[in-house]
């Protein structure tokens, strides 16, 4: 049995994945039910799969953070507990990561080779170049898109989907968290 896999990434309206200027994490706009909601998800049997610029922003954060700040939602701790790989021609290891190798080659090759090796669904926060190319290779079976109520346009940072291929996408999934926030699940088919 393939493991599935999903791409799950936050964005603004304009399609963001963040911002800068005074904009803080998750835009300011998260709360009780985004936070529960995420913090569920992440207690599920799943492996992550991260690239290493999403590995080395997540390490770098982790790090510098304290117990009470937004970085370190029950969540975001919750996701680093779970068994991760991290797709990198130049990380070595041991990673600062409990449970973490890194795997050297192309990122296709590897997940696809993940999806035909793994017991548990695979899911990736973020890594979005990473998650493109995966796209583009039909490799990716859902996309999750939580979109906060923002236009960032003079300050946002990161296209979510700058360079990728045509995509058809089919709703499967979608929820309103805290009265403002959505959360869309859609399955991408290449657009021929």
């Amino acid at each position: 049995m393939t493991a599935s896999y999903t791409f799950d990434v936050f964005s603004s309206l304009d399609g963001f994945a963040a911002a800068g200027g005074d904009w803080t994490g998750y835009w300011g706009k998260q709360g009780p039910e985004l936070l529960d909601h995420r913090l569920a998800q992440y207690r599920e049997r799943q492996r992550m799969v991260l690239g290493a610029n999403t590995y080395r922003l997540f390490a770098q954060m982790l790090a510098t953070s304290t117990d009470d700040s937004d970085v370190r939602d029950p969540w975001v701790t919750q996701l680093r507990s779970l068994p991760a790989t991290v797709v990198s021609t130049t990380l070595q290891e041991p990673l600062d990561w409990p449970d973490a190798n890194v795997v050297s080659g192309d990122a296709v090759d590897v997940v696809a080779r993940l999806k035909e090796e793994s017991e548990v669904p695979l899911r990736s926060h973020g890594s979005l170049s990473m998650n493109r190319a995966l796209m583009a290779a039909g490799l990716v079976d859902r996309v999750q898109v939580t979109l906060f109520p923002v236009i960032t346009g003079r300050t946002g940072l990161d296209p979510v989907f700058r360079g990728a291929a045509d995509f058809d996408l089919e709703l499967i999934e979608h929820r309103t968290l805290d009265g403002h926030i959505q959360e869309l699940v859609y399955r991408p088919t290449l657009h021929a």
